[in-house]
This record gives C-alpha cells, structure tokens and sequence, in this order.
C-alpha cells in the first residue's frame, strides 16, 4: 500500500491554515473536476486524489492523526486496524466521531476506486459493513456513432437500442467531428440503489464522396474544360445543402486556381446563421481524342501565339 503526501497533492505546506487548504483544494478541484474534462481519466484520477487530500486535511481530527502518523504508517499497516499501534480506536470509533463524507466521491465515481486504500485502512474502516453496503454508481459506457456530413450539416437525431432500451440522441447543425456527448444516466445499473452511470458517445463524421471538411470551411474539386478556363463561363455545383449555384469562372483561369464561395460551408455550432465558406479548386481538363480539324486550329492558335 503507497504512503499518500497530502501537503504534496494540494500543493501547500504543513504549517497551511484550514482557509488555505480550502483555497488550494478548491482551485484544484475546479481545474480537475469531471464536468470540466469530460472523459479524461487523468484528470478524474487527479479529482480524486486532491478530494481524498482535502477529506483529511480540512478536518482536524483526521489531519491530527495523519501527522501523528507521519514515517511510521507502514508499522499501522502491519498491525492493522484495531492492533496496538494506537490508531485502531479510531477506525473502529469513526460513527460517533466527525461526519464521513467520502460517499459524496465515491458516488461520483461509482464507488469503485473512490478513496485510496490508504485512507481507506486508516481513516475509513474497512473493515467494517458501511464501505461494503455504500451505494455505487453504474459503470460509464462508451460509444462511436457514425454520421454523414449532410446530416452533420443540417443537424438530425439518430435512435439506437441499448441494453433492450431506446435511446435517441440530438445531432445539432454543424456538429463536429470527434466531438463525445455524454448521456446522464444511460450506463450500467448502479448498486445499492446507487444511480446508473453515464453513456459517452463520440461522433465520427463520415467522409463525403464530393466535400473535403475543415472546420467549418468545405472544398471541392471542380473540373473545368479547356475552353471555358480559357474563355470564361459558368458551372453548376450543387452545394452541402442541396441547393445548386452557379460558380462564375473568369477568363485565362489557370489549372489549380481555387475560388472562395461565402457562406456555403458549414454551419457553427449551435448556430443557424453563422457559417464557414465553400473552397472551389479549378481542375482544368484537356480535350481528348482530337479531330484533324481540331487539330489544325491549335496548331494555328500556336502559330499566333508565336
């Protein structure tokens, strides 16, 4: 079992005050906290250890016994709780002492690697039924959930069963790709009346046949013939929405020329009126199996040109 610094993991001296731990802990809960980084074991491990910290450090009598402990936790370790190193009687005492409130992380995080062993052996009474019968959160579910960029773009709502349940989840326009929704509460049963855990879904938008995405921004490759590159003219597109533009194309455009289209690219998120541009590359495409005719006429153009 690892000996636990909690001075270290709240970042504060021995000597600090109950307000500055309370300062420090709150400061690194904030930056830790689950909501805040959603997914991130790291960082939910990291919640865990400042929380387990400020359990001990913020209440006198613990943090008495845990200074009192200081070098010589491995011999309680061995003796155990209730043996003759002096600290059994307040582990086996610990419901007529201050509140316990290590439920409130435990809940949290399913009450399974909650608290660490280390406080658990020496502040939480493991031996005793309260830590068995406490209830747990269910177990967090992961998921992928495919997209087309259409529906990326207009926003939809998808439907799928999950344990025997029907669960449908909102796509708002101008989703991301990568971007993991949590649905409360749509996980594993808890125990002990402990409520289910949570269900993380994380989009993948599909790649388009047609439109290459960049952040709000599309492309789109556009393939011109020689005489309209040359003499300039029109080409229909038809866009992400469906709708079909015109795209001006000037006279002398060159192979590889990319025209910006505003406003015709993806939606923001969460916005209807907000939207990236649309990318328009020029591919200029040279004439094939040319008639003797044909022929002539560029030999002639070349000779003008000469």
């Amino acid at each position: 079992m690892e000996y636990k610094d909690y001075y270290k993991t709240l970042g504060i001296e021995k000597t600090a005050t109950a307000d500055e731990i309370k300062k420090a802990y709150r400061k690194l809960a904030k930056k830790y906290h689950p909501d805040k980084n959603p997914g991130s074991k790291p960082s939910e491990e990291k919640f865990k250890e400042v929380s387990e910290a400020n359990e001990v450090l913020r209440d006198p009598e613990k943090r008495k016994k845990y200074d009192q402990l200081g070098s010589n936790w491995k011999n309680y370790e061995n003796a155990g709780p209730g043996g003759d190193s002096g600290y059994g009687n307040y582990s086996a005492n610990r419901q007529s002492g201050r509140t316990y409130t290590s439920g409130d992380i435990n809940e949290m995080f399913g009450g399974e690697g909650g608290f660490s062993d280390f406080f658990e052996s020496f502040f939480g009474g493991r031996t005793g039924t309260s830590t068995k019968m406490r209830s747990r959160k269910g177990k967090d579910y992961e998921a992928a959930l495919n997209i087309s960029l259409e529906e990326a773009f207009h926003g939809t709502e998808k439907e799928f069963t999950l344990d025997g349940k029907k669960i449908r989840v909102k796509i708002i326009p101008g989703m991301e790709n990568g971007k993991k929704l949590r649905l409360k509460n749509q996980g594993a049963a808890g125990t002990t009346g402990g409520e289910k855990g949570d269900l993380y879904i994380t989009i993948q938008v599909l790649n388009h046949p047609l439109f290459e995405r960049l952040g709000n921004d599309l492309n789109y490759n556009l393939d011109v013939d020689l005489y309209t590159a040359l003499l300039g003219g029109k080409k229909a597109v038809r866009t992400i929405d469906g709708k079909t533009i015109n795209v001006n194309i000037p006279a002398e455009t060159e192979n590889g020329t990319t025209l910006r289209i505003k406003n015709m690219g993806m939606h923001y998120p969460n916005s209807n009126e907000l939207r990236g541009d649309l990318y328009v590359k020029i591919n200029v495409k040279l004439p094939k199996n040319l008639s003797s005719q044909e022929k002539e006429f560029i030999v002639k153009l070349q000779s003008l040109r000469n």
